[in-house]
């Protein structure tokens, strides 16, 4: 009997390191090599490719690859009709979201989009930046940028149209933000006729609920700790108001476990305060995959 098998886009380039982490703290070890387009993993129903993520809408449409991860930019912007499964809220450098801004030159006179009617605008995202000046009614020229759109201004372009987490390369080709075009993040997408197959459908499903528990994990650690029941309450107190930790018996009728989830950027706080109230072998343990 032949295996099933569902092919997987991996977005190459800016954002591959960080998919393929993504992808081991779900618990799919993707293997690329050298200059190889296909990876292997350690997931026998799982067939991977690298892809440009402005690429990976076209041939998930087409049916060449199954289902694969790129940005809602590149979705919007090349009009390609794929079923969203899940936003998967990850990028290069951060945990966060990516913007596409229109910036100009540090020491040009523009202020906003309406300064630049008339102009040229040097960008990746040609469709999506015609748009946005379209609905300001703003005539401009968009020109197609083939990278390196940061240099372009002022001798080239007269602003740009980028992607950016942090603006810091924007600043150091001393680029001022005027406005954000867009926001924009990864999602898992799929070929329609794939989301009819009824096992592919769940591998994929199986797929994003991993990969959002993955991300869920990500800045939280559990904590697990034992105390008396006479100080339970003053442990509950220290613990964030939202959280509900779970609460075992242990084997001594008079103490219990206490196991909950925080934010990493807390515990050093908190865990002081757990010691005081009561709290004894205090255990922080990583987390992979945190699913809702």
């Amino acid at each position: 009997m032949t295996q099933c098998k569902l092919r997987l886009g991996i977005p190459k380039g800016s954002l591959q390191e960080a998919t393929v982490q993504l992808f081991a703290n779900a618990g799919f070890n993707i293997y690329a090599s050298g200059r190889s387009y296909f990876p292997t993993t350690d997931d026998p129903e799982l067939e991977c490719m690298l892809i440009r993520a402005q690429e990976m809408g076209r041939y998930v449409e087409q049916g060449v690859i199954d289902a694969g991860l790129t940005g809602i930019d590149w979705i919007v912007e090349s009009g390609r009709d794929v079923v969203p499964v899940c936003d998967l809220v990850y990028a290069k450098q951060s945990r966060g979201k990516v913007r596409w801004v229109l910036a100009v030159p540090d020491d040009s006179k523009f202020q906003r989009a309406e300064d630049l009617d008339g102009k040229v605008i040097a960008t990746e995202l040609v469709n999506l930046t015609k748009q946005y000046f379209d609905q300001k009614k703003v005539r401009v020229q968009v020109d197609f940028s083939w990278g390196a759109t940061e240099v372009k201004p002022p001798m080239l372009a007269d602003a740009i149209v980028e992607v950016t987490e942090t603006g810091s390369s924007l600043k150091a080709n001393r680029l001022r933000i005027i406005d954000t075009v867009m926001e924009s993040n990864t999602q898992l997408v799929c070929n329609r006729a794939v989301w009819n197959d009824g096992w592919k459908r769940e591998k994929v499903e199986n797929i994003a609920l991993l990969l959002t528990g993955a991300i869920a994990a990500q800045g939280r650690v559990g904590l697990m700790l034992n105390v008396e029941k006479q100080n339970l309450q003053a442990i509950i107190s220290v613990l964030p108001a939202l959280k509900r930790p779970t609460i075992s018996q242990l084997s001594d009728d008079e103490w219990v476990a206490v196991n909950t989830i925080l934010d990493e950027a807390t515990v050093r706080d908190i865990i002081p305060k757990l010691k005081a109230a009561g709290a004894q072998g205090i255990v922080e343990y990583p987390l992979n995959k945190v699913v809702m």
